[in-house]
């Protein structure tokens, strides 16, 4: 008896995944994405603009930094706080002011990361607890600075997703997230208010090259 329990319930188990394989199939062969127009970049740029980031191009490294120089002195930065080495050393070769200084880490006005990869469709970021810059630099700068290459740019979440998969295999990051604009919520009287629980601005500069 106890044995033919256990198939049933093993044979009901089965049928429930084709079911659901089949489900999930169907539902992938229909799209359910607005389609990437008019090219992967130009998207991307329009969704993260429609949520209040900001979108900064680049020719090539060189005039990334530049213009990221261009920005701090604009906005009277004090510094840019910089977890991860490469950045730091190409901030330094461009003298702009940074610190990885743990007791400036409260007083930072502005933070500066990497990324994983991003998304096209939707305009997001997608970051991962495995970077030097690690999980607080993603949530606490009042202005999140984001340095990318259009190598990482895919069209939609799965292939983000999929991406992380492959470059990671079994060792996935602890944590993965996915940054759609600066944080905001509208919770408070239906108005939409920046930074209530993180980065007020959130800015991506691209590179082409």
């Amino acid at each position: 008896m106890e044995n033919n329990s256990r198939q049933n319930i093993l044979e009901k188990i089965s049928a429930a995944q084709t079911e659901r394989s089949v489900f999930f199939q169907k539902e992938i062969a229909q799209s359910i994405y607005k389609p990437i127009l008019p090219d992967s970049l130009i998207c991307f740029k329009n969704e993260l603009e429609s949520i209040n980031g900001r979108f900064i191009l680049c020719d090539d490294e060189n005039d990334l930094y530049q213009k990221l120089k261009l920005f701090v002195d604009e906005r009277g930065l004090p510094f840019l706080y910089c977890r991860d080495n490469y950045i730091a050393s190409q901030l330094k070769k461009n003298e702009i002011t940074f610190s990885n200084q743990e007791a400036d880490f409260l007083l930072m006005e502005a933070g500066i990361t990497g990324c994983e990869f991003m998304i096209a469709r939707t305009g997001s970021v997608v970051v991962s607890s495995a970077t030097q810059s690690g999980r607080q630099m993603n949530v606490f700068p009042p202005i999140h600075i984001v340095l990318a290459n259009i190598s990482q740019l895919l069209d939609y979440p799965e292939d983000a997703y999929n991406a992380i998969q492959q470059k990671y295999g079994d060792a996935l990051p602890s944590n993965i997230s996915t940054i759609t604009g600066p944080s905001r919520t509208a919770d408070i009287e239906k108005t939409l208010v920046l930074g209530a629980h993180g980065p007020k601005e959130f800015i991506v500069f691209i590179t082409r090259l």
